[in-house]
């Protein structure tokens, strides 16, 4: 009989164990994660009544190699877009969790006599919570289309791109055991500069690939460039410092903003499980009852940390956020428990050999605990509000919500906070480029000339001729580029006074670009060489050629933007919906958000009007759209009728949706909380000299023939008047909210 390597029997061994007990756990509805690690320990060297793994060093490549495709599975389905998009409200309230609860970590770390680095790890671990149970959970309880969901989703994107950056941060410490605030400051400034410039050469250059390989490209071929691009990342990252699921994540969130996304992600699934899996058995066999009854009290003062402290700095962020009191309570009852994550940054920390190995058998602890107690803390959330609204005096409760409003009411102040919004972007994405061209001319292109070319000042020519001239188009939109949007030429021709802060930005960003420049060639020539010749020709160049510099900047900006924008397009193309979160997120001080329904077919109402049921008037709830196959009726009429499967986007609050759902004839919703459809957007009017509707009740003021839109809410003053009647008269200073169409709301905002 031929011999057996040791790897296989284990991976059978593995494998079967994990089946068996995952068979099980999905018997008892508990997560599969748990599933895989009490495999783990069955098969592990402390449970000696099963077969025990032989060769526990290629287990743990393996592992490594499913947290690889762990972080590149969370990569596609992240994006940088859906950061983008998550609003103030999840980004502030993910901040506020994450800062109090890293560094609650580290001082219980502490005082339980832990060294620093185990204190830093257990911040680290206790940073993210739970996508998978949170999920399963807001299923089970049928909550996934409450308000507040969608605030926890956008915190859990958030998290997840924080939890990634603090692993970087851990190994970074572990490895050159720095804490000074310089250098901790270096390296962060270091991650967001390769990540900004791998994000953007990912986006110009890898949408483009794929799409003119697309004939070429069948789901084998796809899957093995999809793992090819994922793991040449993972060594770019460590061959620049970084870790390698660091570069398994962004590969995966670049694949994320192509049309082939869903492919790759459908494709990746089965590696991507079956890695997992070892990896979470693999987490598994290190557990150590003995541990585990020995550390009993540290796990229990981490399980408190987690359920009180995650409580309490969660709710705290979405308050700050300008959330009320509910929802902010129900929020932080929700995220109250350790996630996955939590055991691969103890997994980074054994393998780097900076903590120690009791920190395993205290993270499963308190995430096994958690875990059974999240659905019932986000059932009681709302009990749990009630009892702190009676025990806080009144007028605690009433400053909270009039801290709420006020927050919403900044929202709606001038556009020079969109303008340096924009300014931002454009310095912030062309300086990172010019940066990257300095420092690949500087170390790469100026020592390869020097090789081949003995006289310096061709050189030093020759240098400057390529990498400059790679970079005109960044320079001249650093320098130059103004934004275009309706907010900057309204503060430029309509507000005088508005032009003096525009100019001096004008100004400070010249300059930069000078000195950009100064710097550069001072790098290639003597300083006075590059002062007085040198850079006055480069300015002058950039001018004299500034049309065709311009030119060019616009096609690649085309391209990029074309590549950004490309899996919506294809998406709007193919008549498929997603969520717009901006809309959403507007949306949410007003406890209210978009459901998508599907009309059944047998309902009752069908072929009546909006008119004849009355939903408005019964249940306070309005008709955002209907799509109906491929066309969009967006604000529909009192006259526009529904028919079967038509999906109709209902603005209610989590009060209003229970009864309406009965009256929908149990039409089923399809858990999406918003929709992408370009000329569908909430936007805000001030009623003040230039809209002219100051006096005017709803219906006689004429907003719905000029915006194609409906009032869905009016702010004033402390007071939020969700799905007014048509009789409410509009009073000066009134914040109008309306939906309808994009650019005839844009217009009547500007007049």
């Amino acid at each position: 009989m031929g011999h057996l390597p040791n790897l296989i029997a284990d991976l059978a061994l593995i494998l079967m164990a994990g089946a068996i007990v995952t068979l099980i756990f999905k018997r008892i509805k508990q997560p599969l994660v748990l599933g895989y690690i009490i495999a783990g320990f069955l098969v592990g060297p402390y449970f000696d009544l099963v077969p025990t793994v032989a060769d526990l060093q290629n287990i743990d490549t393996l592992a490594e190699i499913g947290v690889i495709f762990l972080l590149f599975s969370l990569g596609l389905e992240f994006s940088f877009k859906k950061l983008m998009g998550v609003g103030g409200t999840a980004s502030i309230t993910a901040t506020v969790e994450i800062v109090f609860i890293t560094v609650a970590g580290y001082f219980l770390g502490k005082l339980l006599g832990w060294s620093t680095m185990d204190s830093l790890f257990l911040g680290g671990m206790l940073a993210s919570s739970s996508t998978t149970i949170i999920l399963r959970a807001f299923d089970e309880l049928g909550v996934k289309t409450r308000r507040y969901a969608g605030i926890v989703f956008g915190v859990l994107i958030v998290e997840d791109i924080v939890v990634i950056l603090l692993m970087v941060l851990l190994s970074t410490m572990a490895v050159t055991s720095q804490f000074e605030g310089t250098e901790m400051a270096f390296t962060v400034f270091k991650l967001l500069f390769f990540l900004a410039i791998w994000f953007i050469a990912g986006i110009f250059l890898l949408p483009t690939f794929l799409r003119k390989a697309k004939k070429l490209l069948d789901g084998e071929t796809l899957l093995i460039l999809s793992l090819g691009l994922c793991l040449g990342m993972v060594v770019l990252a460590t061959q620049v410092g970084f870790s390698a699921e660091l570069g398994a994540f962004v590969m995966g969130s670049i694949i994320a903003e192509t049309t082939s996304a869903e492919k790759v992600e459908h494709l990746i699934k089965p590696v991507k499980d079956l890695f997992g899996a070892i990896f979470f058995v693999s987490v598994g066999m290190m557990i150590d009852p003995a541990a585990m009854v020995e550390n009993a009290w540290p796990i229990l003062w981490v399980t408190l940390l987690t359920l009180f402290g995650k409580l309490f700095s969660t709710t705290l962020g979405a308050l700050l956020s300008g959330q009320a009191l509910k929802p902010a309570v129900q929020v932080g009852m929700s995220m109250a428990q350790i996630g996955e994550f939590a055991f691969i940054v103890a997994t980074l920390g054994l393998s780097l050999g900076v903590i120690s190995p009791f920190l395993f058998p205290i993270a499963v602890g308190a995430s096994a605990i958690t875990t059974f107690t999240t659905p019932y803390m986000i059932k009681y959330s709302e009990p749990f509000y009630n009892f702190i609204a009676r025990v806080l005096p009144d007028k605690w409760v009433n400053k909270l919500n009039r801290y709420s409003s006020g927050a919403e009411s900044l929202q709606a102040e001038s556009d020079f906070k969109i303008v340096i919004k924009s300014y931002t972007n454009i310095a912030l994405t062309n300086g990172i480029l010019i940066i990257a061209l300095v420092l690949l001319s500087l170390n790469f292109v100026d020592p390869f000339v020097k090789q081949h070319v003995a006289d310096d000042r061709w050189r030093s020519a020759i240098v400057l001729i390529i990498s400059l001239g790679a970079a005109a188009p960044f320079l001249w939109a650093f320098m130059t580029k103004r934004p275009n949007n309706m907010a900057y030429k309204e503060l430029w021709l309509e507000k005088k006074y508005n032009r003096g802060p525009l100019l001096i930005i004008e100004i400070v960003r010249v300059l930069l670009g000078v000195l950009i420049i100064a710097f550069w060639v001072d790098n290639l020539v003597s300083t006075q060489v590059a002062l007085l010749i040198i850079t006055p020709i480069i300015i002058l160049v950039l001018v004299l050629f500034s049309k065709r510099i311009q030119s060019l900047y616009q096609r690649i900006e085309g391209r990029f933007i074309t590549n950004l924008n490309a899996r919506e397009t294809a998406a709007a193309t193919n008549g498929a919906s997603d969520t717009n979160a901006d809309l959403q997120s507007d949306l949410v001080p007003w406890d209210a958000h978009i459901v998508e329904m599907e009309v059944n077919p047998h309902a009752e109402y069908i072929g009546k009007s909006l008119m004849e049921i009355g939903w408005r008037e019964q249940f306070g709830v309005n008709i955002a759209y209907i799509k109906r196959g491929d066309r969009l009726m967006h604000v529909p009429d009192r006259n526009s009728r529904i028919m079967p499967f038509d999906r109709v986007g209902i603005i209610a609050t989590d009060e209003q949706l229970p009864p309406f759902k009965l009256v929908f004839d149990a039409s089923e919703t399809n858990g999406l909380d918003g929709i992408d459809i370009e000329n569908i957007v909430l936007q805000k009017i001030l009623v003040n000299e230039h809209t002219q509707l100051k006096g005017k009740d709803i219906r006689h003021s004429g907003l719905r023939e000029r915006t194609d839109g409906l009032v869905i809410g009016i702010q004033r003053g402390n007071e939020r008047i969700l799905n007014p009647d048509s009789a409410t008269v509009l009073e000066w200073g009134d914040i109008l909210w309306v939906v309808g169409h994009k650019k005839k709301i844009q217009q009547l905002s500007k007049h």
